[in-house]
């Protein structure tokens, strides 16, 4: 429901959140793309309509930008998805969890391995962090869920995968805890918002009972199949952004802006005289005191 990001998600889904000037969920197809794979399924829910707008021809836009010589965002807007790959769109008609959310697609996927992006998850990898799963699934053929070291204190926010002493990326599991709390958590490994998985997920799935919160969890599907198969942990390269946390929303919007090829440079600049001339605001700040603080920045970009 994206509810960390009221009122902003009360009536646009929280994958539209844009970063700098794309949505969240155009940045999770961009990297399945350069992964090399051309069927997207988005499991949608109420209220997500724009999703599929998004990805929809926009013939009124295409025809006015047309018209008024606008080349540049014609070619913006044809872009968002490239001809070669289709879009399909299922409709999850209750909010039951991530697992049952996947085994909604099962009709559409069939007898075939698949990979799972969460938009929430940006990650800023080169190559992309679905391209260096699929490289790891090539070479073991064995489903990848992608890992990151995580503090003790966060454990009760992810899956935690168990492996053995002294092994290396990518592991091969023995074991995944959904949330422990401090202490109880097998590795210090948590799970992260890409997954590729073999199609005998989906027998786990549909034989799972509730978990926490009452949802289907993937995460036990997942210790399910590890009793058949076996699944690897992987230790992705790459920057991840929590874009379903405020703060790190913030600081893709940060890294994302200055990496950007129109505004990148000016806003590098305004950030770096940002810095210089921010007040302090672990004290009490009057707003002439800000409003003046702004002036001065702008003036200096300006100039």
């Amino acid at each position: 429901m994206g509810t960390r990001f009221l009122p902003a998600t009360k009536a646009s889904p929280k994958e539209m959140l844009p970063v700098v000037d794309k949505p969240l969920i155009q940045y999770a197809v961009e990297e399945a793309v350069a992964a090399g794979m051309s069927e997207m399924i988005f499991i949608t829910g109420r209220g997500k309509r724009a999703i599929e707008d998004h990805f929809d021809t926009a013939s009124e836009l295409e025809s006015a930008l047309g018209q008024r010589g606008k080349k540049q965002l014609l070619r913006m807007v044809h872009e968002i998805i490239p001809p070669h790959v289709s879009c399909v769109y299922v409709r999850q008609p209750v909010q039951l969890g991530l697992g049952h959310a996947i085994s909604c697609a099962m009709p559409v996927i069939g007898d075939e391995p698949f990979a799972v992006v969460l938009a929430d998850d940006l990650i800023d990898g080169n190559p992309t962090v679905l391209t260096q799963m699929v490289e790891v699934y090539a070479q073991y053929g064995a489903s990848v869920v992608a890992v990151q070291n995580v503090t003790p204190a966060e454990t009760r926010r992810y899956g935690i995968v168990r492996i053995g002493r002294g092994s290396k990326s990518p592991h091969r599991m023995s074991g995944i805890v959904e949330k422990p709390e401090p202490g109880h958590a097998p590795s210090n490994l948590g799970v992260v918002g890409r997954y590729i998985l073999t199609p005998r997920i989906f027998h786990h799935l549909q034989h799972a009972r509730p978990g926490a919160g009452g949802e289907i969890q993937l995460t036990d599907a997942i210790a399910a199949l590890l009793e058949e198969q076996e699944v690897l942990a992987y230790e992705f390269e790459g920057t991840r952004y929590d874009c379903g946390s405020k703060l790190d929303y913030l600081r893709a919007n940060l890294v994302y802006g200055v990496k950007h090829p129109e505004i990148g440079a000016d806003f590098r600049k305004y950030l770096q005289d940002f810095a210089c001339h921010l007040p302090d605001l672990s004290k009490p700040v009057s707003d002439q005191a800000i409003a003046g603080w702004e002036e001065t920045t702008l003036s200096t970009l300006v100039k």
